[in-house]
Parts: structure tokens; sequence; C-alpha cells
């Protein structure tokens, strides 16, 4: 009765998934490279554009914090909840050049 139910259990049509398909594919089993952007993306756009647009000053320093914080938002959110370790690995990537980044700008 015990190996009854292990078939029952067991599917065997199930493969595991291949580390292509562990990088590239979603819960789903589609391809997800590039999503439409969530709004921590679009904030960080927005951002950018104004500060690119305005002189130096208080407004430009506060656009540059809400950027920095808005695509540090982003790229956290895809390194832990990516769709795919794709995704995830962007996350990671663009995070690191953040904190780097930022702390080039501030001269340490």
């Amino acid at each position: 009765m015990s190996s009854q139910l292990n078939q029952d259990v067991e599917k065997p049509d199930a493969k595991e998934p291949t580390l292509f398909d562990r990088t590239f594919r979603d819960r789903d089993g589609n391809i997800v490279i590039g999503q439409m952007p969530n709004p921590p993306l679009l904030v960080w756009v927005a951002a950018t554009v104004f500060q690119r647009l305005l002189p130096d000053g208080n407004l430009h320093t506060a656009l540059d914090l809400i950027a920095f914080g808005a695509l540090f938002t982003w790229a956290w959110q895809e390194l832990f909840e990516g769709v795919n370790y794709f995704r995830r690995s962007l996350g990671l990537i663009v995070l690191v050049s953040l904190i780097a980044l930022r702390l080039n700008l501030n001269g340490l």
C-alpha cells in the first residue's frame, strides 16, 4: 500500500529544471529577461530626468536622493524577489554598482 502512495505522490513526467530554466525562466516557464517597469524604476527614471533638467541646488540634491533610493529599492527587490537567477543577478550588480558609485562620489 505504501508503494502505491509513493507512486501517486511522485510525478514520473516531472523533471528537474535545468540551469538555463532557473536562470532565464519564471514559474510559468516563460523566458524573462526584461519586464514592465515597476514603481521604483519609474520613480528613478522620473527623478533622474528632472534632476538633469534642474540646476544645482536643494531640489537637485533632493532629486538625487530620491533617484538613488528608488534605484536601490528596485535593485533590492530584484535581488530578493526576482523571478529568476538572471533578474536576481541583475539586482545584485545594480546594487553593488550603486554603492560603489556612491562611495566613489563621496571620496571614500
